[in-house]
């Protein structure tokens, strides 16, 4: 099941996942929109697990989640990707859940040259058992195969690049929220256009990306691509629109704040090196100066 977002984390939304979580239980789709396309079936669906995503580098609320994750007994799995280097009420991302997932795609925070990832988790079995999948599920060696897995080991190269950024990533960090403090305080003059990011008291982003809603975003987009700043969209189509999960039989409205928010949403400019002058000059074109 899907489960919509917090309209100002951008975050999954505790109060919409007990929701999703008694319609399933309860095979009751009128407390929340359950997958209903071919084939599904409401009696034959049971919780097992939640996969919160930690959007633009913000950690989700992990102490409800966890909550509602153990009183129904549901593992959690912390979607990371773009969270590594944030903090939660003084814990560190990647350490808030059951395990955890991110990501070392050059786009991300603590970015190697190709892919990467990594995984966490305090559980020694469960450890052990990820050790398996990495190398085509091994047991004793890697020609005794134990389960299904994976070629999932990171290369020596990446490895290399990713040791010495690792140093300098608490300073790059510090940039990040040099960069997104600045943005926020030039951007916050025309609220009523923008919407600037939201951070919770007790938590820090790692700034993955710099997303502002405006109702106007095209507009605004157009204006600075002639002016020479690129912008992104990230995610145009929610995802229980996408082509992929057809079959769920999920529909337009369905999801309604994910669906506004994709309207409205853009990523501006984001990075550790950034200059003040060229901060000014985005913030400048955004405000019409």
């Amino acid at each position: 099941a899907v489960v919509d977002i917090d309209p100002r984390t951008f975050n999954i939304d505790p109060e919409k996942l007990e929701l999703a979580i008694k319609a399933v239980t309860s095979n009751d789709s009128s407390l929340y929109p359950l997958p209903s396309g071919s084939g599904v079936e409401h009696s034959v669906l049971r919780p097992r697990a939640v996969i919160p995503v930690d959007l633009f580098g913000l950690p989700a609320d992990y102490d409800r989640i966890m909550k509602i994750a153990e009183r129904d007994g549901l593992f959690v799995l912390e979607d990371a990707a773009q969270s590594f280097g944030a903090t939660y009420k003084g814990r560190r991302s990647c350490s808030l859940a059951h395990a955890a997932a991110t990501s070392f795609f050059p786009a991300k925070p603590l970015g190697c040259y190709g892919d990467g990832g990594a995984v966490f988790t305090d559980n020694d079995e469960l450890a052990e058992k990820l050790f398996s999948i990495r190398v085509h599920g091994k047991g004793t060696d890697k020609y005794d195969n134990v389960r299904i897995g994976l070629n999932a080991r990171m290369d020596t190269l990446q490895a290399a690049i990713l040791l010495p950024k690792l140093e300098i990533f608490p300073e790059e960090l510090k940039a990040r929220q040099r960069v997104a403090d600045k943005y926020t305080a030039a951007l916050s003059e025309i609220s009523d256009r923008i919407t600037t990011p939201f951070v919770p008291e007790g938590y820090q982003s790692a700034w993955a990306q710099y997303s502002v809603l405006a109702d106007n975003r095209e507009e605004l987009q157009v204006n600075l691509k002639y002016a020479g700043t690129p912008t992104a969209v990230y995610y145009p189509k929610p995802l229980h629109l996408q082509e992929a999960f057809k079959g769920l039989g999920y529909t337009e409205g369905d999801f309604p704040v994910s669906e506004k928010v994709s309207r409205n949403i853009f990523s501006l400019p984001m990075h550790p090196y950034m200059k003040d002058d060229d901060l000014q000059l985005i913030t400048r074109q955004i405000k019409g100066d």
